[in-house]
């Protein structure tokens, strides 16, 4: 059965809040980011469900999923891939890194330090990685979601303005009202589903044939001079 965007996103959201309770317009806005070849990085304080968040997305779209957790000490190479000499075959193989997956969560990117950060550059805006001067295609679709708490500033590197442009989407997702409050509590217990267990619920096909459906919507001559 072919599902429209619309119908898509209701399924996602209904999907994703079996885990992650009130937060059904950033689960639309990454659906929307990964059908028009977007990043979304999520910025908000700790414990609002963030890293919960993009790993249910993650986990709900039946894709290639890798998770890079930031640390001082990450290096280019352990988010691009390396060249390992092949002494059977006398050659350099590729060995990809972690941006070779169609959805790929940065968890607090700005705890990595420039250097890593700008690893990311290349990967965001072309969808290609360069290692030892031969580049690498990257999975189609392609998807990074990034999280960072604005608050800490020990350990941390701020995102140069290059970075924070590689994002489509730069989303708070702010504290739980009383009723969500209410319903993580009710729902929180032996029959609690965690993020783990969650099933795909769109296929890599079905994303496809949405981000295509997008790629036809029309734009009016009106709507077109109103965005220049």
């Amino acid at each position: 059965m072919t599902l429209t965007v619309r119908e898509a996103a209701n399924r996602l959201v209904e999907h994703v809040q079996r885990v992650v309770v009130g937060k059904r317009q950033p689960s639309e806005q990454l659906l929307a980011a990964l059908l028009v070849e977007g990043h979304v990085l999520l910025d908000d304080v700790p414990g609002v469900g963030k890293t919960t968040l993009a790993r249910a997305v993650a986990r709900s779209l039946d894709l290639v999923f890798r998770r890079i957790q930031c640390t001082p000490d990450l290096v280019p190479s352990d988010i691009t891939g390396v060249s390992i000499y092949d002494e059977r075959s006398g050659a350099f193989e590729y060995r990809p890194g972690p941006l070779a997956a169609n959805v790929v969560l940065v968890d607090e990117i700005n705890r990595a330090t420039p250097r890593a950060q700008a690893a990311l550059l290349e990967a965001m805006q072309e969808r290609q990685v360069t290692v030892d001067e031969k580049t690498h295609a990257l999975p189609d679709p392609f998807l990074v979601i990034a999280t960072q708490n604005p608050v800490e500033l020990e350990g941390t590197f701020p995102l140069p303005e290059a970075q924070l442009d590689r994002f489509l989407f730069l989303l708070n997702l702010g504290y739980p009202d009383a009723d969500d409050e209410d319903a993580i509590l009710r729902i929180h217990g032996p029959m609690t589903v965690s993020t783990d267990s969650l099933g795909p619920l769109l296929d890599q096909a079905t994303v496809v044939s949405l981000r295509e459906e997008v790629r036809a919507v029309r734009v009016g001559d009106a709507v077109r001079r109103y965005i220049v």
